[in-house]
């Protein structure tokens, strides 16, 4: 069996094994996502990308793995990363990434700093999706110490749990249990988050298919959507999550624009063996 050339990168922890599939696209079984997604017998990662050959008039199309093997819709630092290494191939400073989630333009002005127009939001409750008909801005939701979260899609669920203190949240006791309630038929993101000060929040995720991750950019866009909502923030926020900051804006046209940092760790082969899903 062939090996595969992968990227290692992350945005703000948020970690990814990025693939060139624009040539030949890598054969993948769940077995063999699970096993490369093991941090201690494969590479580990968030998420695991594939850079495809698009037709749509973007530079490609990224499709999305989350470490349990299911696929994605959207995730916004994998796009950041993926926009970093487009912009550096081609030398220049925008990009349109095709997703699930639709048409994403990245654009930059370092090379470092990557902003990602996320799109606008969608906020009807058959959008999110639930499973029943709810006001989004107060679903009727309580796992344990959350209630009343806000519900957004940002071309994947997310539910944004306001608390006073994010830190104080066992999100790791009650993050699965919200992910997979029944209100959710798709399982969603769940978002905890507390205003630290005027245009600062808190943010802690626990990332459907994956767990608790150090970042999540479309939880982030979703966060500032609910804020806003919510009256507790305006059109401009940084985000504080466990793996940096991002900024985070609401463009007069109703987009969601995130920008951060992005890095570069390492880059490998997959081994025949780890592709059998034999980790």
């Amino acid at each position: 069996m062939e090996q595969i050339p992968f990227i290692k990168m992350h945005g703000l922890g948020n970690d990814f094994v990025i693939i060139d599939g624009r040539s030949r696209l890598p054969d993948l079984s769940v077995a063999a996502l699970r096993a490369i997604a093991d941090r201690h017998r494969g590479v580990g990662y968030d998420q695991l990308i594939v850079m495809e050959p698009t037709a749509n008039g973007a530079d490609i199309f990224m499709r999305i793995y989350n470490a349990d093997g299911s696929e994605a819709e959207a995730c916004g630092n994998a796009t950041r990363c993926v926009a970093h290494l487009l912009m550096e191939e081609a030398g220049k400073n925008a990009v349109t990434i095709e997703t699930r989630a639709g048409l994403l333009a990245g654009t930059t002005e370092d090379r470092q700093h990557i902003v990602i127009d996320m799109g606008a939001p969608k906020l009807g409750w058959r959008d999110i999706p639930l499973s029943r008909e709810e006001d989004t801005a107060h679903i009727n939701l309580t796992v344990g110490p959350l209630a009343d979260p806000v519900g957004v899609n940002m071309g994947n669920p997310h539910a944004v749990f306001f608390v006073d203190d994010a830190d104080t949240v066992d999100l790791e006791k009650w993050g699965p249990i919200a992910e997979i309630d029944p209100i959710f038929p798709k399982r969603a993101n769940i978002s905890i988050a507390s205003k630290m000060d005027a245009g600062n929040f808190r943010l802690r995720v626990w990332e459907r298919g994956v767990g608790i991750t150090l970042a999540c950019g479309s939880a982030a866009c979703a966060t500032i959507v609910a804020a806003n909502i919510r009256g507790l923030a305006g059109k401009d926020a940084r985000l504080h999550l466990d793996g940096g900051p991002l900024d985070m804006r609401i463009g007069d046209n109703g987009h969601v624009f995130m920008g951060g940092p992005i890095a570069t760790s390492y880059r490998g082969v997959l081994d025949a063996g780890l592709l059998t899903g034999a980790a």
